[in-house]
């Protein structure tokens, strides 16, 4: 209910320059000019899908001069490469050598997640940061397999197929779920579509990347513990059942012994980096370094014999060609196509996070949809040379900015390092342990749990801290797709909830002003006897038009109440403030017009104030302003009470 004071203000009490002001003729609203049906809509269309305007580059320029321009939008190393310097390459050629060292045990941990051969992994660090390299705008962001898109893929893709039982088929179908991973993305990119990603809101982002954390750290309990029989189900209550299931006869303590040894020193090499900027490059070798150490003991004291789990074979050479193995028929293209659509807007909406993250910090842009092209296309060609979906990683990313990178050439120096590895090196991984893999990834994934943003999301906005915390215990305790669906459903709620219940505010005159608040926020501000005012926070639309209309009228009935106890003048002009109304359609006038009815019953005239030109325009196409008359709209709130206030004087 609204509040008043017994202290009503006298109209005497306006200042002399209100009064001055008041012997002016207001102001009228604007009408700008009619422009044609094909006019409004390509500019509609324009400021939708190219408010960047894209090929302003291109105008007034001679067609060769264009033809590199267009040469260069594809491939922006053609525009950068042009300036590229020895000083640079140093700086490219010690982070990607860098990245590189952080990338390898990765990649083998992650192709485990995904429950694909280790070197799949590796072939996904080759490919994809070369096709990167030439098509993305991003000078910060390393590309490579990611954990959280490990974990999805490996959870959908067995839900479809048996990886122990049917590996081919399971790879075929993994390889076609990245294919179409690289068309869902580049599909939103050329299409400028890029906007869509954003209705996964912030909140729901952190909830889900903190329960993917903690999903994945679960995971590999099985490698850490040594446990050879293990659930393949995700959610926390299953997994936690079969580690103590297996307690007395599953665990090994020699693999714990390691994973616990080398968990310590990863996370002591990470704690020295977060205290010590210029220590940056111990987190990042410290992954193999302890890939080294282990495998040298493991080899040294045949600890595999003493069930020790090891990597084993992981095969010699380059990616062979895969395009005969993707489903383009049958059964498995349907449910590829599913999986790959979801894990590639997964993907891109971690890769766009981490690459406008760091173009802020570094002060360049990137272009969204450019992003979205490149990382299609870059998983197009990676699901044709034996890779499975790749993005930008967080944590390479950050070692990547903090090595001083200069381009995406980094990324060509991490890729040449990997090939280098699959040709000569994969042989020494024989005796990696499980565990280490295990202990490289739960290192890894603790930086996924934003603890700090989750509070300042609690302190913000509590719906928000909802939708943070639905997708959290949705991935821990039913699984990633339901922590998803319903990141997503509350995202979208919120929305809907926006949109159906804007919010409306009752205004006051703010003292030895002309200016008019919110009466909540500035209990200072005054009230003008016999006025109402009201602001409407938001379009006005099939969706919210009966809401608002109610709403101003409960507050109308409010006032008229809070008028008889007090023995105030009553309400004779309800002002409705619409500066925050962007837009209006045919059930939000027709809303405006059954308030201005109900009004006439109470005796009490409507006034809009401020009105912009969309709405305006509207307004006038449906007689709107004749039906209340033409001297009921103001520019200004100030406008209105001044010209109402004589007439209360008036009826007085």
């Amino acid at each position: 209910m609204s509040q008043t004071t017994g202290n009503e203000p006298d109209l005497k009490e306006i200042d002399q320059s209100s009064q001055h002001y008041a012997q002016t003729e207001p102001y009228k609203v604007g009408l700008a000019p009619k422009q044609n049906l094909l006019k409004e809509f390509t500019s509609t269309l324009k400021e939708t899908f190219f408010a960047d305007e894209p090929l302003r580059h291109f105008k007034d320029q001679p067609r060769s001069r264009k033809l590199i321009l267009g040469a260069q939008a594809v491939f922006p190393i053609l525009k950068w490469g042009r300036d590229y310097n020895l000083k640079k390459l140093r700086g490219d050629l010690i982070a990607g050598l860098t990245i590189a060292s952080l990338c390898i045990p990765q990649d083998i941990g992650y192709a485990k997640l995904a429950y694909l051969q280790p070197q799949y992994g590796l072939y996904s660090s080759f490919v994809p940061p070369l096709i990167y390299a030439f098509m993305g705008s991003s000078r910060d962001i390393a590309i490579g397999p990611v954990a959280v898109v490990s974990l999805l893929l490996g959870t959908m893709l067995s839900n479809e197929i048996d990886p122990s039982k049917n590996p081919d088929e399971y790879l075929r179908l993994a390889l076609t779920a990245t294919f179409f991973a690289g068309i869902t993305q580049a599909t939103l990119g050329i299409f400028r579509l890029g906007f869509l990603i954003d209705f996964l809101s912030h909140a729901a982002i952190v909830g889900f990347m903190a329960g993917a954390a903690i999903t994945i750290a679960l995971q590999q309990l099985k490698g850490f513990l040594g446990i050879k029989k293990f659930t393949k189900k995700t959610d926390i209550i299953s997994v936690m059942q079969s580690v103590f299931g297996s307690a007395h006869h599953g665990w090994n303590w020699q693999t714990i012994l390691i994973g616990a040894s080398f968990l310590a020193f990863l996370l002591f090499a990470k704690y020295l980096g977060k205290r010590n900027k210029k220590l940056f490059w111990v987190p990042a070798i410290a992954p193999l370094i302890s890939v080294i150490l282990s495998t040298f003991f493991v080899y040294i004291t045949r600890a595999d014999k003493q069930g020790v789990q090891i990597v084993k074979h992981i095969e010699k050479g380059i990616n062979p060609p895969s395009l005969d193995k993707i489903y383009f028929s049958g059964d498995y293209l349907v449910r590829g196509f599913r999986i790959g659509m979801v894990a590639g807007v997964i993907a891109l909406t971690e890769a766009i996070a981490i690459g406008r993250t760091f173009a802020s910090m570094k002060d360049y842009q990137i272009d969204g949809n450019k992003e979205m092209v490149a990382l299609g296309a870059m998983n197009v060609v990676g699901s044709m040379t034996s890779c499975y979906v790749t993005t930008g990683s967080f944590s390479r990313s950050a070692v990547n900015y903090m090595s001083g990178c200069h381009t995406a050439v980094s990324n060509i120096v991490m890729s040449v390092v990997v090939l280098l590895t699959l040709l000569f090196i994969t042989p020494l991984f024989k005796y990696t342990p499980n565990a280490i893999l295990s202990s490289i990834i739960i290192s890894a994934v603790l930086g996924l749990i934003d603890y700090e943003a989750a509070i300042l999301i609690w302190k913000i906005d509590k719906f928000d801290f909802v939708a943070c915390v639905g997708a959290f215990f949705g991935v821990t305790f039913a699984s990633v797709e339901i922590g998803l669906l319903i990141a997503v459903s509350i995202s979208f709620a919120k929305i809907l909830l926006q949109v159906t219940r804007p919010r409306t505010a009752i205004l006051g005159k703010i003292p030895r002003t002309s200016v008019y608040r919110n009466t909540q926020q500035y209990p200072e501000a005054t009230r003008v006897p016999g006025l109402l005012i009201v602001r409407v926070d938001s379009a006005i639309y099939f969706s919210n038009s009966n809401y608002v209309k109610e709403r101003i009228l409960r507050w109308l009935t409010d006032e008229e109440e809070a008028v008889t106890k007090w023995n105030s003048p009553r309400i004779q002009f309800l002002i409705v403030e619409m500066s925050p109304v962007t837009d209006i359609d045919t059930s939000g006038i027709h809303a405006l017009e059954e308030l201005h009815s109900s009004l006439q019953k109470r005796d009490t005239q409507l006034v809009l104030a401020n009105p912009g030109q969309v709405v305006i325009d509207k307004l006038h196409a449906s007689g709107f302003p004749s039906l209340i008359g033409e001297d009921k709209i103001f520019l200004t709130v100030a406008d209105a009470v001044l010209t109402c206030s004589p007439k209360l004087v008036e009826d007085a």
